[in-house]
Formats: structure tokens, C-alpha cells, sequence
């Protein structure tokens, strides 16, 4: 059961992509539920935000590489990041939880960090390259 963050903690901080369009389709569905029921989370544009990368010790690149989440003091990222997200949410904790059981964790890794994870971090790349090329 995952309770609420007391008002002295600092919110979960959601750290995406906002550059990745399907990262920012994603995060602005859980932006909608979280603002609907309440959840407390902080969500940062890594793309935008150089200040709050600095302050968690990321760079651009390795922030776009995967989702983080900065919840009670640890950086979480990838699945485990995915899964703090979503055990918040109403309608998607049922998700969290099945994702945590080790058979479907080990896929659940497997295909995001083997996977979607590098693909969408090339596509980010391929999109930072024209956007260098148009700006000439």
C-alpha cells in the first residue's frame, strides 16, 4: 500500500524526456491522473531543465536514456522509476505491482532497457542531429 508523502517530504519528482514524443505522450497521461486524484509528484522536463539535471547528478544524455524518479532521496530509474510512478496513480497500481513480481520484472527489463529504452533514446539522438543541422 503506498501512502501519500507527509507535507515535510518533497513530492516525487518524475524526470522524462520531454523531447521524446512518446515519453511526453506518456508522462502527460500520468500528469492528467495524478492531477485528478491528487498524487503529489513534481514532473521536470530533462530536456529543458539543465538545472534540475545538475542538481540530481545526471547529464542530458543519460537523463534521455531512460525515465528517473527522485523519491525520498533515491534516484530510480527505468522500470523501477515506471513502477514508483505508477504505484501512485489510481488505475495503475494494480500495474506497479504485477510489474514487481520477479518473472514479469525480468521481461519487464528485458524489453525496456534491451528494447524501447534504446530505441526511443535513438530516436532522441536522430532528432537532436537535425535539429543541429536545420539551426545551421
Amino acid at each position: 500500500m503506498t501512502t501519500a508523502p507527509s507535507t515535510s517530504e518533497a513530492p516525487p519528482l518524475v524526470l522524462y524526456n520531454g523531447s521524446c514524443p512518446v515519453c511526453s505522450r506518456e508522462i502527460e497521461s500520468c500528469r492528467r491522473l495524478s492531477a485528478r486524484c491528487g498524487a503529489a509528484l513534481d514532473f521536470v522536463d530533462a530536456s529543458r531543465d539543465e538545472e534540475a539535471l545538475a542538481a540530481l547528478g545526471l547529464d542530458a544524455d543519460r537523463a534521455a536514456r531512460r525515465l528517473h524518479l527522485l523519491e525520498n532521496g533515491r534516484l530510480l530509474a527505468g522500470v523501477e522509476a515506471f513502477a514508483a510512478l505508477w504505484d501512485r496513480l489510481p488505475g495503475l497500481r494494480l500495474l506497479a505491482r504485477l510489474i514487481r513480481l520477479p518473472g514479469v520484472r525480468a521481461l519487464a527489463e528485458f524489453v525496456y532497457e534491451g528494447i524501447l529504452a534504446p530505441l526511443l533514446y535513438r530516436w532522441h539522438k536522430r532528432r537532436l542531429s537535425r535539429e543541429r543541422v536545420a539551426s545551421r
